[in-house]
């Protein structure tokens, strides 16, 4: 889809000066240190999302111990929530696009108002006991979210350069993630220090997200088209570059332009993959369960279960968002399945040791940081900049639907067959799948480094 930048192919007749060729190289080494850098957007925005995930991932570490254990719930009431907490956010993430795309490049906007709809949800768990009520609050909390992480990704996007999108991503999934680190230790510290542990997770949980929403609207750039400044807050930045780079005319953001990206056989493509590998991806609240029933880890330690994943995923985002623009970023992300897999298998064996569960976990967070962000770059590079809200919310609505499926399904194959029975199936799935998305992959041209 990119076409080379003119001013890095030198006419050879034109060479004939050590000046000029000098100029050339200073020239070509100052862009290279320039597209190295991550532009202070993406860190604001990771800040944003650091502080979040603390609040979040205090309510999701207990979540599935509060509904099982607390209220009583069976694996397939407790699948039908995990799948609206999961999924839900798929029915609103193509409207969040769309309003930041329409908007005039409003992401900013348009993810506060997400990311505030996420935090007024948080002390209504302290009113809901039973399960509707529960469910219409995790659905608006995934509202929220569903709202804010197209615009959110799109100013990640607009914000990098095509070469270090995936880096950028990375960097940003990584202080995500170190929210996510430290939310499990948060509610686990304050579970063992109160009373009534879950009324207080729920309290704090909301006081952190309001301070995540007064971060965004204090720090985050905010003008029309953040990401046209780059990393060097000029207009030489990657929306610039983008938009002598990019072969199609500019279409205008509007619902049905956004649906006709999917004529786009690259974007059609990773769309279908990430939907079809969505239906085998088993929720993380459900491989925390399998693990605590394999182990027999007592209630008060289940909240810690989560922190392996993060602090893999803490590690490896950076690192494999590098890998995935050097070697290509489609390879990365199937990578990142097969560990998925691998951590299925461990969990199917009759292997008991003290090391399963760090080697569970540490699959389980090498999977995220394969595909989590390196799935939006590689959608990033597919979408126009004026649709580049809307493109991604395709993919991430795909995708987030096909999880909501999956965590049902999972559910009532866990009642009526039980939990060994219910993953072998999730297993043989996502291998098939797997396989069928490596056929199926989108163009070398946009996906993998010259070579």
């Amino acid at each position: 889809m990119y076409v080379a930048d003119s001013r890095a192919d030198a006419d050879p007749s034109a060479g004939s000066t050590t000046g000029i060729a000098g100029g050339t190289t200073g020239i070509a080494r100052s862009t290279a240190r320039v597209s190295a850098v991550v532009a202070p957007t993406v860190f604001a925005l990771g800040a944003v999302s650091l502080i979040t995930d603390v609040s979040s991932e205090m309510v999701t570490a207990v979540l599935p111990l509060y509904l099982v254990t607390g209220l009583g719930l069976s694996p397939l009431g407790f699948g039908l929530l995990d799948g609206i907490y999961n999924g839900f956010s798929a029915l609103v993430r193509l409207a969040g696009g769309h309003l930041a795309d329409r908007g005039g490049g409003r992401h900013k906007w348009v993810a506060g108002i997400g990311y505030a709809v996420s935090a007024a949800c948080k002390p209504l768990l302290l009113l809901a006991h039973t399960l509707t009520p529960i469910g219409l609050i995790l659905a608006a909390d995934r509202t929220g979210k569903g709202l804010r992480t197209a615009p959110r990704d799109a100013l990640i996007s607009l914000s990098s350069t095509p070469e270090n999108r995936g880096r950028a991503f990375g960097v940003h999934r990584a202080m995500d993630t170190a929210g996510a680190l430290l939310g499990p230790l948060v509610a686990f510290l304050i579970l063992r220090a109160t009373v009534d542990g879950y009324d207080a997770v729920f309290t704090v949980s909301f006081c952190v997200a309001v301070v995540g929403v007064l971060v965004l609207v204090l720090f985050v750039p905010g003008g029309k088209r953040a990401g046209e400044r780059g990393p060097g807050g000029r207009g030489s930045g990657p929306g610039a570059r983008e938009r002598t780079a990019v072969e199609h005319p500019r279409p205008r953001p509007t619902l049905r332009a956004a649906f006709a990206l999917l004529a786009r056989r690259d974007l059609r493509r990773i769309t279908v993959c990430a939907l079809l590998l969505g239906l085998a991806t088993v929720s993380d609240s459900f491989v925390y369960l399998l693990l605590q029933r394999r182990l027999g880890v007592p209630d008060r330690w289940f909240a810690l279960l989560p922190l392996g994943t993060a602090a893999a995923f803490l590690l490896l985002a950076v690192p494999l968002g590098r890998l995935a623009d050097r070697v290509g970023r489609w390879r990365v992300f199937l990578a990142g399945h097969g560990a998925l897999l691998l951590a299925y298998a461990l969990l199917l064996t009759s292997w008991h040791g003290t090391a399963l569960p760090y080697a569970v976990l540490l699959l389980h967070g090498a999977f995220y940081a394969a595909t989590d962000g390196v799935l939006m770059a590689v959608a990033s590079d597919s979408v126009p900049e004026q649709l580049r809200s809307s493109g991604l919310a395709l993919v991430q609505t795909g995708q987030a639907a096909a999880r909501f499926v999956c965590s049902l399904g999972f559910g009532a194959a866990w009642t009526l067959w039980g939990d060994r029975t219910a993953l072998m199936a999730s297993a043989v799935a996502l291998a098939v799948c797997a396989a069928f998305a490596f056929t199926l992959r989108p163009g070398r041209s946009v996906l993998e480094p010259a070579p």
